[in-house]
């Protein structure tokens, strides 16, 4: 009778411990698929501000050198008359393409959803799993 309490009290000891392994091995493997996930959207990012950065440098440069040819042309044609008028309007039009520009830059980022959502969603799937 003393064996058969001693194993079972064993049996109960080992199955708590076995458990516990489980759960830990659980709880290791959901880090591991979070990282992943969160390894995974930290690549996307990181690739799609690159090609936007080279995209826009790219485009700045040519902007800008098609405007000052554009700008240099007009002021010749009106180099005699109104100079100073065409400098001046040219100057004020640039302001405001640069301002609805702007405008319209800091509209798109608003559209934008936040990097790292989808990881930021499992975890908080995860964590109110683990509260219930």
């Amino acid at each position: 009778m003393a064996g058969e309490d001693s194993t079972a009290g064993s049996a109960r000891a080992g199955g708590l411990l076995g458990s516990v392994k489980g759960l830990a091995a659980t709880l290791i493997a959901a880090a591991v698929t979070r990282l992943q996930l969160f390894s995974s959207d930290l690549a996307f990012e990181g690739q799609r501000l690159r090609r936007i950065v080279l995209l826009l440098v790219f485009a700045t440069f040519f902007l800008a050198l098609s405007v000052l040819l554009f700008t240099l042309l007009v002021v010749v044609v009106f180099w005699d008359d109104h100079r100073l008028a065409v400098i001046g309007g040219l100057g004020v039009l640039y302001l405001a393409l640069a301002a609805l520009l702007g405008f319209a830059a800091q509209k798109c980022g608003a559209a934008h959803p936040r990097p790292f959502e989808a990881t930021i969603g499992e975890l908080k799937k995860d964590h109110g799993r683990l509260t219930q």
